[in-house]
């Protein structure tokens, strides 16, 4: 299949050569045919496998199919992050580069006034997260009454966000029919589901991966680490090894990735932290600098796991292991994107061994363990396994006294 079979608009079919899209991803494949058929969709896929331009390219076919001169947009896409925001709005951008559709951005984080005087102008598609859009709303800054398509990202992150309220405020204030669509990187659980039957009309129902998988494109390793020390040491090999161009290292906690940062400075290593607390334009600077290579290793919280637009990442580094699956999943994302491979590792102490297996059987597979010559660890996976063993058939103080008793 290639974008010549979708029957898109010559203006389209050039930016997508421009921008080297040599076929479409199983996500395009599946949700443009449908999205261009004018269902309602509801799609399903690991991080990094081509979802945005899946529901921008049919979007702006639509509004060359359906040219109008509207007071106010017709389009609205939402995300649940500043940073999923601005990667949305960049590939419109792109994809819609020989276009004339104009758009306009609004988040949390920059002046509201501008924003307040952007919407006054006249533009056919609007991009934002459901917060500040709703609370302009409210202020009377905003119409939508001329919304004829929505697209919601990452529903699955929204619903963690707790912005369920807020989109559905949204939605309520548009006031004729519309075509949705709502992406997601899992359809599991019970949350995206209830979300898409209150919003959706019914839906062509797209899954390309199990909800468990990862992209295939990224292999993982784990590296067991005996204490602090070993997993610096662990964490600076890995590093400063030929094949790492660039990495994040992913710490659960602001003051963990603050400490890392500092250290990896202190051994001579280019790095930069990156957490919620940085004001916008600074996360900006940090991510130019990043994607720019001027830094090499960005050491940072979740915020940095979803949207945000890194092609060339070749390692993913977990410092501190998830609690959860699926934050796994969407951490591991940020490599092996668009058809590249990458490699996403785990530095796994004793205490981490239960965070571990509980990413296993979300995964439905064993991770495999790995060593490094010269800092293998002094334990294994097979010890923590017989100790806990062990401890299971130890008897209480209860149980062995009346073993006494029957002799």
């Amino acid at each position: 299949m290639t974008f010549e079979d979708f029957d898109l608009d010559g203006a389209l079919l050039s930016a997508i050569e421009k921008q080297a899209y040599h076929k479409p991803t199983p996500i395009q494949a599946e949700a443009i045919p449908a999205l261009l058929e004018r269902q309602d969709v509801l799609a399903g896929a690991a991080t990094g496998t081509g979802k945005t331009a899946a529901f921008v390219l049919p979007m702006l076919q639509y509004l060359l199919d359906e040219p109008k001169h509207p007071r106010h947009p017709r389009v609205m896409l939402l995300a649940p992050t500043r940073e999923l925001a601005f990667q949305i709005h960049k590939v419109i951008k792109q994809l819609g580069s020989l276009c004339e559709f104009s758009s306009v951005i609004i988040t949390g984080g920059f002046d509201q006034n501008k924003q307040i005087k952007n919407l006054k102008d006249p533009f056919d598609i609007l991009v934002a997260t459901p917060g500040r859009l709703t609370h302009l709303m409210a202020e009377g800054a905003v119409n939508l009454s001329e919304i004829e398509m929505v697209i919601i990202d990452e529903a699955d992150r929204m619903l963690d966000m707790g912005q369920g309220k807020d989109v559905r405020a949204l939605l309520d204030a548009i006031p004729g029919d519309f075509q949705a669509g709502l992406f997601s990187a899992t359809l599991a659980g019970s949350g995206v589901r209830k979300f898409a039957e209150e919003i959706l009309e019914d839906p062509v129902t797209i899954q390309i991966e199990a909800p468990n998988q990862k992209s295939e494109q990224i292999q993982q390793l784990v590296y067991l680490a005996n204490d602090k020390a070993h997993k610096q040491a662990l964490l600076e090999n890995i590093l400063n090894d030929a094949s790492c161009n660039s990495a994040i290292v992913f710490c659960n906690k602001k003051e963990r990735a603050l400490e890392v940062a500092d250290w990896l400075q202190s051994r001579n290593v280019s790095a930069q932290v990156l957490h919620g607390d940085f004001i916008q334009a600074v996360r900006l600077e940090k991510m130019q600098k990043f994607k720019s290579g001027k830094i090499k290793v960005l050491v940072a919280t979740d915020v940095a796991a979803r949207g945000l637009d890194l092609l060339n990442v070749t390692h993913v580094i977990n410092y501190d292991m998830p609690f959860r699956g699926d934050i796994y999943i969407h951490r591991i994302g940020r490599t092996g994107r668009a058809q590249q491979v990458g490699l996403a590792i785990n530095l796994v102490e004793r205490h981490d061994i239960e965070h571990l297996q509980r990413i296993e059987y979300h995964l439905q597979q064993r991770l495999p363990v790995a060593k490094i010559k010269g800092l293998e660890a002094r334990f294994t996976l097979k010890d923590v396994e017989k100790s806990k063993s062990k401890k299971k058939k130890k008897p209480g103080k209860k149980s062995a006294a009346k073993k006494k008793a029957k002799k």
